[in-house]
């Protein structure tokens, strides 16, 4: 997970309560259960639990109790790992990291400030997400008592979110004071006014929390801004009930799946009351987001689609979905950007990931945004002070979820403790700003903090350090271990309160002064153990399936939905799964045969080898060496063909070519069949996994080569498949395949230009023309037709103009009127069409006798000028497809109406 657990955008155990294990009584201890304590203990012993006041070994442990037994909760797990032992365990490890690459689930990693790191431009890269194969399980009746408080908690910041937007009642009667609110970013003047329909204000809530020493959980923070993890906790479910299916069977955990239903019902519930079929989307900052994937993941087990700000207009004072050359109406937003950056007419004005003008819109009441724009405000740390208060307030009751104690320096003798215990607080800005780790601090660090306090004490507030509880991981490598964890709760906003997701996403904190922020190193799952009386009245064993993650069909509006950027995204899969597919066969063909005559240069058939070095600097755009000497040429082919290989930031090369097709399927994840990801996992493993410069060694080196260029094919084969069997054939597949279509024609008019143009002595020419038909995967029906012999009128026959060869460029063209014909908008006529119609056209006209004529300059010069053609109008045509389909509108509209119109800047 990197430097820390999902960021927003921007259970109660009690010790002493023993319960018996979802079967009943408590089964029999395991053969090996002592050496499993034993490691655990060990474990245990070294590790640090951060607890200022008492030191490593005096928090919780979740796995065994105060006498060092197994708690009856984990018995199930305790048993499982000692069937499985050590090695078993290490297995586990690799099956989870495989499922999480298989399913593709990722994460952007950040630094200790939150900003991205590993990519270029500082956008980062997203990187495998760290999950634990070892579930943490909390039993019912502890789970009762956590779900009480959490929903309570819901229901308070409902309230307070309600009054501060409102009435303002905890204001005005003192309980609140109001330096506290409006000093806060996340409170929001252009907000107020803002009602969402509906009974609730607060649509989603994400709650941290943990167990202390004393076995009672604490909330360490409450996200309310645009909570993330949901869809990571979905996805975490996926995996684990995979990896340890005979220990999800014996415990059985009440599944988390219907907690997306209830979502969606409640999204389409928190419709303006006009909107008879509700259009929703899901409005993301885009892929280079750190939740990049829990936003898709959560979109696409939804149905609804993945926007983006490009996606979205105002026009005639409500919201806009682009789609398909027309305007959608959009009913409700759920909102994954920052609200402070939702509008940057009326936010902020540098703001790339908004809408102009949906502040506007809000205040209309023509479409709903959940969470409501300034929601923010209560993860607000001087809050958190006034919570029981203002529970008393609004609501006549007593928090059930404790917090733990906060310091606010407005206030005396809460200001000398707070400077007073500086080493030993968590001390935060009510301003905005990132907590500061008290024991982090040097005494000067220490002494300048007390300053800035002293200076405007209302701006600080000091907590108590959190503390967590210890878990069994196999996270980290040796077998079972001991970590800290803690949990993030969900919940949303129902009719009749509020519905929690039974489970939700746990972590591993990250050793040090950093788990004291939340910072952590790996998800885990948590299970909620089935309450006994259930179990016993079980009848069928459906519940101890693996969930399953999507939600009942229904109809949906927006079903055949694509925006431009969307269009645009699916283009280009196709025509970097094509050029990937291509760039690897000639790669491919391009090795074995410098192997076969890098020592054989007197050889006529040596040709091949400056021929294809050639055919691959014309189709990446890279120097290859070819052309000059031949000596010099074979000694640098080794590094040339690893660099077009592996080197990402080389263009053209494969590997940029396998990053980009990731970069665009995970733009469209809501859009892609689940077996996508399988198929993309093992081809940028074998790919993405080395550096531009190759080994020392040259046969590791070769045997990467071989390994990436197969696995390639492989992939884009699959990928292929994929897409055949699996996509609706709808306006998305349809601009994909026309991607993939202009690229295949493409790759294979710069290939014959770069292998066919120039003649050659006649074993050079079987070579060559051997090479570039292997190259375009057509040389077994080529044999089978020509029973070896040469001829470039028949290669020309079979690669340009056989309608029936998939490989041929008159198949693309062919391809490429069907799909244009059904693209909206088309008449028969449009320009793309008629570009289509003018290259087969010249393509009917050409005899493929007359391309083996030969210049006594040894060129075949109809054959260039013909190729040359088709490959122009084929780029002629992408610019056309692009300008037509894929890009956004540049006229100005209005955004209110022709009565209500607004200057826009």
């Amino acid at each position: 997970m990197g430097a820390g657990h999902p960021r927003p955008a921007s259970g109660a155990y009690r010790s002493a309560v023993m319960v018996p294990s979802a079967g009943g009584l408590p089964g029999p201890v395991p053969a090996d259960v002592d050496g499993v304590l034993a490691e655990y203990r060990a474990a245990r012993a070294q590790q640090a639990l951060f607890d200022v006041r008492g030191g490593a070994g005096t928090g919780y442990d979740e796995f065994v109790d105060a006498a060092g037994d197994i708690r009856p909760t984990w018995r199930e797990l305790a048993d499982c790992v000692v069937e499985r032992g050590r090695a078993g365990l290490d297995r586990l490890r690799a099956v989870v990291r495989n499922l999480v690459d298989h399913d593709g689930i990722t994460y952007i990693h950040v630094d200790q400030h939150g900003e991205a790191v590993g990519g270029d431009d500082d956008t980062g890269t997203p990187g495998p997400w760290h999950l634990d194969g070892l579930p943490l399980i909390l039993d019912a009746e502890d789970w009762g008592r956590l779900e009480s408080g959490l929903v309570q908690r819901s229901r308070l910041l409902d309230a307070v979110l309600t009054d501060l937007y409102g009435p303002q009642r905890s204001i005005t009667s003192g309980v609140l004071p109001p330096q506290l609110v409006f000093a806060h970013p996340g409170y929001l003047r252009a907000a107020r006014g803002i009602q969402i329909p509906g009974h609730r204000q607060l649509f989603l809530h994400g709650c941290d929390v943990s167990r202390g020493a004393d076995g009672a959980f604490r909330v360490n923070a409450d996200w309310t801004q645009a909570p993330s993890g949901a869809g990571y906790a979905l996805a975490d479910r996926r995996v684990v009930a995979h990896a340890v299916p005979e220990l999800y069977e014996r415990i059985g955990p009440r599944p988390a799946s219907p907690w997306a239903q209830a979502l969606r019902l409640a999204l389409i519930d928190a419709a303006p009351e006009a909107a008879e079929e509700p259009v929703v989307v899901v409005l993301s900052p885009g892929i280079h987001s750190e939740t990049a994937f829990d936003q898709a993941y959560l979109a696409s087990v939804l149905g609804f689609p993945l926007v983006e700000s490009a996606d979205l207009v105002v026009r005639d004072g409500k919201l806009w979905m682009r789609s398909l050359g027309t305007l959608k109406r959009v009913d409700v937003v759920l909102r994954r950007v920052d609200a402070a950056y939702a509008d940057p007419l009326d936010l902020r004005a540098d703001s790339r990931l908004g809408v102009v003008g949906l502040v506007e819109v809000l205040r209309r009441g023509a479409v709903t945004v959940v969470n409501t724009l300034g929601s923010g405000i209560l993860e607000s740390p001087g809050l958190l002070r006034f919570l029981p208060e203002l529970a008393a307030e609004l609501l006549g009751e007593t928090p059930l979820l404790a917090t733990a104690p906060v310091y606010w320096g407005g206030i005396d003798l809460e200001r000398s403790h707070l400077l007073g215990n500086l080493g030993s607080l968590l001390i935060t800005p009510v301003t905005g700003g990132d907590p500061i780790v008290g024991p982090a601090l040097s005494r000067s660090q220490r002494d300048e903090l007390a300053a800035r306090i002293d200076a405007a004490p209302w701006q600080w507030v000091g907590q108590e350090l959190p503390q967590f509880s210890s878990a069994p991981t196999v996270h980290r490598r040796g077998g079972l271990s001991a970590a800290s964890v803690g949990l993030r709760l969900f919940t949303v906003a129902q009719r009749g309160g509020y519905a929690p997701m039974i489970g939700g996403l746990g972590y591993l904190l990250a050793p040090g002064h950093a788990a004291y922020t939340l910072n952590s190193v790996a998800a885990k799952d948590i299970w909620i153990r089935t309450p006994a009386r259930v179990t016993a009245e079980r009848t069928t064993p459906a519940e101890l399936d693996v969930p399953a993650l999507s939600t009942p069909v229904t109809a949906s509006p927006t079903r055949e939905v694509s925006s431009p950027r969307v269009l645009s995204d699916l283009f280009w899969l196709g025509r970097y799964a094509e050029r990937a597919e291509y760039t690897a066969r000639l790669l491919d063909v391009t090795r074995e045969r410098y192997h076969e005559y890098r020592y054989r240069q007197e050889m006529d058939g040596s040709a091949c080898v400056p021929v294809l070095l050639t055919a691959i600097g014309e189709l990446t755009g890279t120097d290859t060496g070819a052309g000059g000497d031949y000596a010099e040429m074979i000694a640098i082919a080794p590094t040339t063909l690893w660099a077009v290989t592996a080197d990402r930031h080389r263009a053209g090369s494969l590997a940029q070519s396998i990053e980009r097709l990731g970069s665009a399927a995970r733009s469209v994840r809501d859009q892609m069949s689940n077996d996508t990801w399988m198929v993309l996992a093992a081809v940028e493993h074998a790919v993405l996994r080395s550096s531009a410069a190759p080994p020392e060694s040259k046969a590791e080196g070769d045997a990467y080569l071989a390994s990436a260029h197969s696995a390639t094919l492989a992939g884009m084969l699959a990928l292929s498949g994929v897409a055949a069997e699996s996509m609706i054939r709808d306006a998305g597949w349809t601009i994909m395949d026309i991607g993939k279509r202009i690229e295949r024609g493409l790759g294979l008019t710069g290939l014959l230009r770069a292998t066919l143009i120039e003649a050659h002595s006649p074993d050079a020419e079987q070579t060559i023309t051997e090479s570039a038909l292997v190259a375009c995967e057509s040389s077994v029906i080529y044999r089978r037709r020509m029973l070896g012999t040469v001829s470039v009128a028949a290669v020309a026959d079979l690669l340009l103009f056989d309608a029936g060869n998939p490989r041929s460029l008159a198949y693309q063209l062919d391809r490429l009127r069907e799909g244009l014909r059904v693209l909206p908008g088309s008449s028969g006529s449009s320009r793309p069409e008629r570009l289509v119609d003018e290259l087969a056209t010249r393509l009917r006209r050409v005899d493929p006798a007359d391309l083996e004529d030969v210049t006594p300059d040894a060129r075949r010069a109809e054959l260039a000028d013909l190729l040359d053609a088709m490959h122009r109008d084929l780029r002629a045509l992408s610019g056309v497809i692009t300008a037509a389909h894929l890009s956004l509108p540049g006229d100005m509209q209005p955004l209110w109406g022709p009565d209500q119109r607004r200057m826009v800047p």
